[in-house]
């Protein structure tokens, strides 16, 4: 097939190209100018210059192409000015899917979040994960990412019930290599491996691997129900961010952390921190949004993705072992 992807030089993005590439698929990759391109080292595919602002560029661009992936989003817990963050979520989204339609595109694959997704409670103690059918709406999103992203996705959908061939995906927490920028969970890793990391909160992510989730796109667009949402993620990944560090520690031989912050203290820290952010312009080290995020444990359940896409499931070990390979052998790690 000849496939068009958004976001090429993001985590996900990347493995997507080279996924494609294994698969024998033709990519075009829709790359500003100045991208990093360290996780495309390797690749095969055109480059179309440009963003999910330029029309012009998304509509030549996707000539041709028999499949759509808008992967790119601009992901930021703090920023001084959010409009920009929503410019591209929303109508960025916008823009690429009725360009992707446009252009006859059999198959539309909109990257979305386990954000939009429901959380999970607990019930005496016990976090059930979520699936795809959790009530939701926007009044749940607790910051302007996730806000940005569920305006997103509501497009998403509208242009599904339009007759749009969009198929949705909900990437829970990956992790694994040519995490390049990196992104927030790679730096809690890279932060890690550099011990700079004397405590944690209790939290709790899906983790799963960045090669599976690039899998699951390709399976989306193979095999999805179009308007339909898959959570991307690993049946064995609901950890702690304790059981996490743990077996990082296994994989790296990098001491886990042994105090745990109480939330309150995090949540004044962070307000501390933002405060002075709006001072100086730097970016706060523990954005208030992200602590936020953390009160809950956010765990998920793919057994959609696994039993109408075949998403597979690499050890959740053994994607935080390729994660700490990739930082260590690309210079993250300070020995």
């Amino acid at each position: 097939m000849n496939c068009f992807v958004t976001g090429a030089s993001g985590f996900i993005g990347a493995n997507l190209v080279h996924e494609l590439n294994a698969r024998g698929h033709r990519v075009k990759a829709l790359l500003r100018a100045g991208s990093d391109t360290r996780g495309l080292q390797g690749a095969d595919f055109e480059r179309v210059p440009g963003d999910v602002g330029d029309r012009a560029a998304l509509t030549a661009g996707l000539r041709g192409c028999d499949w759509c992936f808008h992967v790119a989003a601009s992901y930021h817990l703090w920023l001084r000015d959010y409009a920009l963050m929503y410019a591209a979520n929303v109508e960025g989204t916008r823009n690429v899917l009725e360009a992707a339609a446009a252009a006859g595109c059999s198959r539309i694959v909109y990257t979305s979040t386990v954000g939009c997704i429901g959380l999970p409670k607990a019930v005496n103690g016990v976090v059930t994960p979520t699936d795809e059918t959790a009530p939701v709406s926007e009044a749940q999103m607790s910051n302007h990412y996730k806000i940005s992203k569920w305006r997103a996705e509501v497009v998403a959908r509208e242009l599904a019930a339009k007759g749009r061939p969009v198929v949705i995906v909900n990437p829970s927490a990956p992790v694994g290599p040519r995490d390049a920028k990196p992104t927030p969970t790679g730096k809690v890793i890279v932060d890690f491996l550099n011990r700079r990391m004397p405590a944690y909160l209790d939290t709790g992510l899906n983790w799963v691997h960045v090669r599976d989730v690039a899998a699951g796109h390709v399976l989306a667009a193979e095999q999805g129900r179009l308007g339909e949402r898959y959570i991307l993620g690993s049946m064995d990944g609901n950890w702690t961010m304790a059981e996490a560090f743990r077996v990082l520690e296994e994989v790296s031989g990098v001491p886990a952390p042994k105090m745990r912050v109480p939330y309150a203290v995090a949540y004044a820290a962070a307000c501390v921190d933002e405060t002075l952010s709006k001072i100086t312009g730097l970016p706060p080290k523990a954005p208030l949004a992200g602590v936020r995020m953390a009160k809950y444990k956010m765990f998920f359940s793919p057994a959609k993705a696994l039993r109408e896409l075949g998403l597979p499931q690499t050890p959740p070990r053994q994607a935080l072992a390729d994660a700490v390979e990739w930082f260590c052998r690309n210079g993250y790690v300070k020995r």
